[in-house]
């Protein structure tokens, strides 16, 4: 089972549309994905058309759990109306973590745990994280393999970078294997210089971690959200969704040469 995290200490970079169209992309493929939306905001949760408000269970519940098995961990796990797309759910309650339970022992390695019991079930898991370094971030991290740093070519989202690579950096010291790291330039406008210089910015100085290519803007991505459908069923012949193809199989590759 392949584990992502897609994550960046800054919002508005592309995190949640990264991750849906992964995940429509990997289910063509026949792959079984289970998305894990880690963020209180939910938006991942709000984009595949369920009500975090209303659902009897979420992520949230995971961290009340005396017992930690497949058993007490499925049920969290609800169906999407996508052929091998399935979700655990976020909800606000989330957001109380870090001051209720963010000293207890253990508590970066929930999250790693119960997808563990869940391995045989499904051949990727794609974490949508949120974007502000705390409990849910540290247990996206610790359970990933493969961390997606979207990145929006514009200078400002070059600071949220340069804070995420700290944390990781951090979070480095306390993992025996080293955290394998793709930066996704995103939003990319080639009509602006703005966004021109940003991409080249990141070609030299992350030039071994940063995808040669960008995600475009492309207004199918707005129009897939309004139907909460992944990109790549709403929109398959877009820019959008041919970038997101063409990353997948570069992070494919990188996978089979690093096994």
């Amino acid at each position: 089972m392949v584990v992502w995290s897609i994550a960046n200490q800054k919002g508005g970079v592309g995190k949640t549309t990264t991750t849906v169209s992964l995940a429509g992309l990997l289910s063509e493929r026949n792959k079984r994905v289970l998305l894990v939306d880690t963020d209180p905001h939910s938006s991942l949760t709000t984009y595949l058309n369920f009500d975090s408000d209303r659902l009897e269970s979420s992520l949230f519940d995971l961290f009340q759990l005396s017992t930690i098995d497949r058993v007490t961990v499925k049920p969290l796990v609800l169906e999407t109306r996508f052929k091998n797309i399935h979700l655990i759910p976020a909800h606000m309650s989330l957001a109380t973590l870090d001051r209720v339970m963010g000293t207890r022992s253990g508590m970066g390695l929930i999250l790693k745990k119960a997808l563990k019991c869940l391995e045989e079930e499904y051949d990727y898991v794609l974490i949508d994280c949120p974007p502000i370094l705390g409990v849910m971030m540290v247990n996206a991290l610790a359970a990933s393999e493969r961390i997606l740093i979207p990145v929006q070519t514009e200078f400002l989202a070059m600071k949220g970078l340069e804070r995420m690579m700290r944390t990781l950096q951090i979070m480095q010291k306390s993992r025996p294997d080293e955290f394998k790291v793709t930066i996704v330039p995103t939003m990319y406008d080639k009509r602006t210089r703005a966004s021109l210089e940003t991409l080249q910015e990141l070609k030299s100085r992350y030039a071994n971690q940063v995808w040669a290519s960008a995600v475009p803007i492309d207004t199918k991505f707005r129009d897939a959200s309004i139907k909460h459908m992944p990109p790549s069923l709403y929109a398959r012949g877009s820019r959008g969704v041919f970038a997101y193809k063409t990353l997948l199989n570069y992070l494919e590759r990188l996978g089979q040469d690093e096994r």
